[in-house]
């Protein structure tokens, strides 16, 4: 009784205390924004993973007969402006579902100007391709270095030093791809919500050009949008002057070098790996979606990374010494919550396997096929895994010893670092580690499973013992009743 007690009132504490201040941050509008908006890039992140599988396909036989046909260069042309786009899918959808969040009926023309003001504040400048040839030296279709960079060198020196300074010159008036992905996702974060705010306050406050009934209503909206876009645009247009002339950067570079180097290094650590598996199982326990908080609020964080460690693979340079990224949000879709939160696969086994109770058989076949699909939500409101302290500390450490295993497995070179491309968190178990990994990594997955069910097994039996005393205790009442 006591231990009921005590376990009702830290689920009370967690519910009055915890979770509401935690659940207001994540219904705010900018954090509803970001989350729903970031989902306008999931059909292109998922796509442009197909593409730059393709493009770098896992088996060496296949990857050299694509690079050999000149295939490689229409699957990389597909990927960068589809995964390789993510920012700027980000910054449309943001600003567009803050307006749209806040009643607007017309919301496009909010995402469009966020999308304007995104190109405005960054420099339409890349380093000379010639100058990039010099110390890395010229390479084919198929990434292969035909002619090495000191040669390259040696050719450009006895060039004329005008024509020298000429070709070290940045190629302006382009798009650098850079900021289009990873790298420009917090600029774009930054640049969505403020332009979605500004947008609201201004067409609420009627800053906008009203015409005539008459007027057909697609050529009024076009008005309507003029002047909260001409203002944005414009202080987009002094800021971006400001930071060039003052601090001879753009608004992007500047951000990215003070804001999200250091947050990717927040989520990109062990301690970061360590607290995004422990959060999501913390939160399932008291009744409360893990997956829906952490998830939300981490991939704001993690999807950067992610894109980061895909432009790498896709350039043949992924490796932590070129800054690769060990926590992505595949370490958290495709790891943490491997078969669903809590990592309840070897539950699942046991089961099947070993189980005698009614219940945990029952239970267990219900769970069985969405278990495929990393979906246990038959276990935790079915076995229950919520509020249940007989395979509470399991459900809590499963994940908390896999991500600090994985993480460990990734940083002494055990494991690559994950390629990037973005399996759907629904893709079977091996399967989904051979797409974000290669074959190691579906290994990993493997080797995850047993560990799973390593953990959960003592503490699944003897809360199957308990069962098991329950029924037949149960049975032998009816049986006395009835007799």
């Amino acid at each position: 009784m006591n231990d009921k007690k005590k376990k009702s009132k830290i689920g009370k504490f967690v519910n009055q205390k915890i979770v509401p201040p935690i659940m207001k941050f994540v219904n705010t509008k900018a954090v509803k924004a970001m989350t729903d908006g970031m989902v306008a890039a999931l059909p292109f992140i998922i796509v442009g993973s197909i593409f730059l599988i393709f493009a770098n396909f896992p088996i060496p036989a296949v990857s050299n007969f694509i690079a050999k046909t000149g295939w490689k260069v229409f699957f990389n042309q597909a990927y960068t402006t589809t995964f390789g786009f993510t920012s700027i899918w980000a910054v449309v959808g943001i600003a567009y579902t803050y307006v749209k969040n806040e009643g607007l009926e017309d919301a496009l023309p909010a995402g469009l100007t966020a999308l304007s003001a995104f190109f405005l504040l960054q420099s339409l400048t890349v380093q000379n391709p010639v100058a990039t040839a010099m110390k890395s030296g010229i390479t084919n279709a198929a990434g292969v270095v035909t002619t090495k960079a000191s040669v390259v060198a040696s050719e450009i020196h006895h060039l004329p030093h005008a024509i020298q300074a000429y070709i070290n010159s940045p190629v302006t008036n382009v798009l650098n791809l850079t900021f289009q992905g990873g790298q420009g996702m917090i600029a774009a974060l930054i640049i969505g919500l403020l332009v979605g705010w500004s947008y609201t306050y201004m067409i609420k406050h009627n800053w906008k050009i009203t015409l005539p009934e008459q007027v057909p209503a697609g050529v009024s909206r076009q008005f309507t949008a003029m002047i909260p876009a001409g203002v944005i645009l414009t202080v987009s247009m002094l800021i971006y002057a400001a930071f060039k002339v003052f601090m001879h950067t753009d608004m992007l570079s500047w951000i990215y070098k003070i804001l999200q180097i250091p947050l990717e290094g927040m989520s990109d650590s062990f301690w970061g790996a360590i607290l995004i598996a422990f959060a999501v199982t913390f939160f399932w326990f008291f009744g409360v979606h893990g997956g829906l908080i952490v998830g939300g609020i981490a991939g704001i964080f993690l999807l950067p990374n992610t894109t980061a460690n895909a432009a790498l693979y896709a350039a043949h340079k992924l490796s932590l010494a070129n800054g690769a990224h060990i926590v992505t949000n595949e370490f958290y879709n495709n790891i943490i919550n491997l078969t669903g939160s809590g990592i309840t696969i070897g539950l699942l086994i046991f089961t099947l396997v070993a189980a005698k109770s009614t219940q945990m058989k029952s239970i267990g076949k219900l769970e069985a096929v969405p278990a495929i699909f990393n979906i246990n939500e038959p276990f935790l409101f079915g076995m229950p895994m919520v509020m249940s302290p007989w395979l509470a500390l399991p459900f809590f450490f499963v994940p908390v010893v896999v991500a600090a295993l994985t993480y460990g497995a990734v940083y002494f070179g055990i494991l690559p670092p994950l390629n990037g491309v973005a399996a759907p968190w629904t893709t079977p178990i091996i399967i989904s580690g051979f797409f974000i990994g290669g074959w190691k990594w579906a290994v990993w997955q493997g080797v995850v499973l047993i560990i799973s069910t390593l953990m959960y097994w003592p503490f699944a039996r003897r809360y199957d013992k308990y069962l098991l005393n329950e029924e037949t205790n149960n049975e032998e009442k009816i049986e006395e009743q009835a007799n």
